[in-house]
């Protein structure tokens, strides 16, 4: 039996939209944060990631809050940014984006040619140095990224014009669709508005050639779809997300969370979100993915950008 459930959480709407813009030094941080102050937003530039906190105890706004960090800010390290993000997401007051900026460390050189300016990892030494140590330090950021735009072939531009498409706010079809699997071990995550179920389908975890991987990878993918209740599940699902997203354009929502559980987070709920995810993108619907599972675990990961 199909044990796809929906809930409904639109009663309780964040006071907060937080978007965290990161990456290496020379990757466009700055341009992102001008460029969203353009959009509307409250726009702060390295702030200590100590008062953050007292940022979101404060009244809310009116409007989303851009906060730009790197590795300058006097408090930084790996482990506190991921402890903040940790906190904001378990937040429901708080909606919050890890914007991740990143380019290629060549790309990065030649900007830091052009400028003449020290890394600030690397003061007295040649940027590739600094650079090496900055991405080094930034890789678990960077696996936490649920927008992660590589810049190495934009203009300024090109990066403000991208921002605009994902996070302009004045849009009058401005929904941004956030698709996230979890693991029902770990209980719901905080803030999704529709959940479905997706332990009903074959579970790649009994085929040991499949146990290490995760449902972005194609075996483990065409795995889950080769279950015969997944082609009229999915068909389902496209068509009522598709069916529902205008009427929530209608009625002004700004963001719209879809959640895909399975036992542990790791294959079918993963699958069928990416599946999801890639198909509203396709559909022209701004999408972010975040598999809350995944994230705990050390390794590389894959951009969670889409569209």
């Amino acid at each position: 039996m199909d044990r796809t459930t929906v809930q409904d959480n639109t009663e309780h709407s964040p006071d907060h939209r937080l978007v965290l813009v990161t990456g290496p030094s020379g990757a466009g941080r700055s341009t992102a944060i001008h460029a969203l102050e353009d959009l509307g937003y409250e726009a702060i530039d390295n702030l200590p990631l100590s008062l953050v906190p007292r940022l979101i105890d404060g009244p809310p706004l009116g409007r989303p809050i851009a906060l730009g960090i790197d590795v300058r800010n006097r408090e930084f390290s790996a482990a506190a940014l991921i402890e903040l993000i940790d906190r904001l997401t378990r937040d429901p007051r708080t909606a919050l984006d890890l914007l991740y900026l990143d380019s290629t460390p060549s790309e990065l050189i030649r900007r830091y040619s052009q400028t003449r300016r020290s890394h600030p990892l690397a003061p007295a030494e040649t940027p590739s140095e600094g650079i090496a140590r900055e991405v080094e330090l930034l890789t678990p950021i960077r696996a936490r990224a649920d927008h992660l735009i590589d810049t190495t072939e934009m203009t300024p531009h090109d990066l403000k014009a991208e921002l605009a498409r994902w996070f302009d706010v004045g849009k009058a079809a401005g929904l941004a669709v956030s698709v996230q699997s979890f693991s029902y071990r770990r209980g719901l995550p905080r803030g999704v508005d529709m959940v479905f179920d997706c332990r009903f389908l074959k579970n790649p975890h009994w085929q040991p050639d499949l146990r290490a991987q995760d449902g972005r990878d194609s075996a483990v993918a065409a795995f889950v779809e080769s279950d015969p209740l997944f082609v009229p599940f999915f068909q389902r699902l496209r068509d009522m997300v598709l069916f529902l997203l205008p009427a929530h354009v209608t009625e002004g929502r700004a963001h719209l969370t879809i959640g895909f559980g399975c036992t542990g987070g790791q294959h079918r709920s993963v699958a069928v979100a990416e599946k999801l995810g890639k198909l509203l993108a396709e559909a022209g619907w701004p999408v972010s993915k975040r598999h809350r599972e995944l994230e705990r675990r050390v390794g590389p990961t894959h951009p969670t950008h889409t569209g």
